[in-house]
């Protein structure tokens, strides 16, 4: 019978072809979008950039041709697009042209001075008041969604002395500890949930906190390593980013009364 079954099955496979995929237009593209309810976040970024190039156009902010070639150089070198062939390759993968590439990075130069000639000058300060949230730390997290669970991982990790890499392998529900053996990444303090920056706000490195609940579920961290807060380059970007952000929010919330 098992024999008979599993014949029927592969000559069902053989008698059906898969139908021919043909590449996706531009219009299949969109249409994907919406379906995915993906398209207002598109409009939103789309509206963004246009918003920028607008008050680069009014502030006479431009980009020269050698600042827009020392861009593509670098990008092409983090890209690992070292040769013709390459870049040839990776533009038909992304379904762009060489102006749409060019114009993109264009963008990206114009946003960095419109961000630099608008809060520039207000970083220092604005960091000053602000040094706590420019803290960092490298943290390891177990996160499971139900507080039974959280509390035998507390007490795996406390009584047990069980590997925290192991146990975030084991039952860990967020795909980036899980796949990582628990640790996470090294994150500003202000960029954490507010449940978890307030519980670390203590924390001693090595130590495990937890479970603490918060919308996703209940976490158990551990600090992996503080890092002083100090006004580096990383750190500039993040305050000026902020501050543009901010500044840029409030411009299309007063743009949409008028």
């Amino acid at each position: 019978m098992k024999e008979t079954l599993g014949k029927t099955e592969l000559e069902s496979a053989q008698e059906f072809s898969l139908p021919e995929v043909s590449s996706a237009t531009n219009e299949d593209i969109i249409a994907y979008l919406r379906r995915s309810h993906k398209i207002a976040e598109i409009a939103a970024s789309a509206e963004h950039k246009a918003l920028v190039l607008g008050i680069c156009e009014q502030l006479s902010i431009s980009v020269s041709d050698e600042e827009l070639q020392v861009a593509g150089d670098t990008f092409r070198q983090e890209h690992k697009l070292l040769g013709a062939s390459e870049t040839i390759a990776w533009l038909q993968e992304q379904r762009i042209t060489v102006e749409d590439w060019s114009q993109g990075i264009r963008v990206a130069l114009l946003a960095k001075k419109l961000k630099e000639h608008l809060f520039g000058d207000a970083v220092d300060a604005h960091y000053m008041s602000n040094r706590d949230d420019y803290k960092r730390v490298a943290l390891s997290q177990i996160l499971v969604r139900d507080l039974p669970d959280a509390f035998k991982v507390v007490h795996a990790l406390r009584e047990e002395n069980a590997s925290f890499c192991a146990l975030a392998l084991e039952h860990s529900k967020g795909m980036q500890s899980k796949e990582n053996g628990g640790f996470v990444g090294i994150c500003f303090i202000a960029k954490l949930l507010p449940e978890i920056a307030q519980a670390l706000s203590e924390a001693r490195e090595g130590e495990a906190i937890g479970p603490i609940q918060t919308k996703l579920g209940y976490h158990i961290v551990r600090v992996e390593k503080w890092f002083p807060a100090e006004l580096n380059e990383s750190v500039r970007e993040e305050i000026l980013d902020s501050l543009f952000q901010i500044w840029l929010q409030e411009v299309r919330e007063q743009s949409n009364f008028e």
